[in-house]
Order: C-alpha cells, then sequence, then structure tokens
C-alpha cells in the first residue's frame, strides 16, 4: 500500500470586492477555466482558459511588479 500523499485544491475561490470593500462577486480559477458569480447569484458562469487566455492577450495592460 503506497503511503499518504498531498491532494490537490481542484479550485482556488476569491472574492471582488469595490472601493468600500463591498462584494460584488466571486471568482473561482480552475485547472480548466475561469468562472465568474456576481453576488448574490447561485450559478456560475464559465470560460475555457484557452478563451481567457486570447481575452488577456488582445486587452490585458503589461503589468510591472
Amino acid at each position: 500500500m503506497a503511503g499518504n500523499t498531498f491532494k490537490p485544491k481542484k479550485h482556488e475561490d476569491f472574492e471582488i470586492v469595490d472601493s468600500n470593500g463591498k462584494k460584488v462577486g466571486s471568482i473561482r480559477v480552475k485547472p480548466s477555466g475561469i468562472l465568474w458569480k456576481p453576488k448574490g447569484v447561485h450559478s456560475w458562469s464559465s470560460v475555457p482558459l484557452d478563451t481567457f487566455a486570447k481575452f488577456m492577450e488582445e486587452n490585458g495592460k503589461t503589468q510591472t511588479k
């Protein structure tokens, strides 16, 4: 029998807040895509990673550290 192993997370969730600290929605990052859910909504809207990557390449701003 194999020893104990770490189980990786299936997703990572982040709350999106406005300038007053009020929640406006949530982002979920998964290996297969990015999901968005506005505050008070129970279902997620998703986009595949390749679509997100293309959008960011076309619309994203270059960031510096």
